[in-house]
């Protein structure tokens, strides 16, 4: 039987079509005065979309992996407390946490922190709703990165682990120079699509009126009336971007294997 061929070693024909097209839109864009203005209007929303998704995805990395590392702890406790979070936060959906975490849980924070001093020290609106919408990301996308973590963590050969104990490394040296480097390479392509996705849903800090891209279609629409102009544009913007994003991380993951099977040789 002739073997089946690896799928990354066929010719990429998706991206020749993907960049013919997109050079083609491009084109349309910027020889009509509509999508000129469309395009300039809604650019002025990429960076708040790249903040938003890049914060956010760095801290739910940082308490996910944290949420791993409770998961597989001794401690009953721990474990628990991390399973019960992570239930909590994927059963409820990002656009209810965005909501809940703006106008419920900030507002609930800063009464007690005012509560506990005894003075007005903060007040609600001093945070703004860039950083609630950050907040309510990060937490959102943490319990499901926990998971991404804890199953690398969990991949990694014991014999390694026991090997390194034997060599008289405490649990911070071999979690930092064992088993983490190694469960990095593994859980490499999901945490790249969990980025992907994160960008994609941090247009849904649309709703609470920043500026983003999808906030800048929304209103841009709302005021000529081009629907259709617009909200092509905003979805070119985001092809761009995700597709710009999967073919760095693709590099990336080669890269990473490559160094990984140059180091086992």
């Amino acid at each position: 039987m002739t073997p089946n061929p690896e799928p990354d070693s066929d010719f990429p024909w998706w991206l020749v079509i993907l960049a013919v097209t997109g050079l083609w839109l491009f084109w349309e864009v910027l020889s009509d005065e509509v999508y000129r203005a469309s395009l300039r209007a809604l650019s002025k929303g990429i960076w708040i979309t790249c903040l938003v998704a890049m914060v956010a995805y760095l801290g739910a990395c940082l308490i996910g992996l944290g949420l791993a590392v409770m998961g597989l702890s001794r401690s009953i406790w721990l474990r628990q407390s991390a399973r019960l979070y992570i239930e909590v936060m994927r059963g409820v959906p990002i656009i209810v946490l965005l909501l809940y975490v703006a106008f419920v849980l900030v507002p609930a924070v800063i009464s007690g922190l005012n509560w506990l001093v005894g003075a007005d020290v903060l007040r609600t609106r001093d945070v703004p709703l860039l950083w609630r919408a950050v907040i309510a990301l990060m937490l959102a996308y943490s319990a499901f990165l926990a998971e991404i973590f804890r199953a690398g963590l969990q991949a990694v050969d014991k014999g390694q682990i026991e090997a390194a104990m034997a060599l008289g490394l405490n649990g911070w040296q071999r979690f930092r120079h064992v088993r983490f480097p190694q469960a990095f390479r593994l859980i490499l392509p999901p945490l790249g699509n969990d980025f992907v996705a994160m960008v994609k849903d941090s247009s849904l800090v649309a709703v609470l009126g920043i500026t983003d891209i999808a906030q800048l279609a929304k209103v841009t629409a709302a005021s000529n009336f081009r629907y259709f102009e617009t909200y092509n544009v905003a979805a070119l913007i985001y092809l761009v971007m995700t597709i710009g994003l999967s073919l760095m991380l693709r590099r990336f993951e080669a890269r990473m294997r490559g160094r990984g099977g140059a180091g086992s040789r």
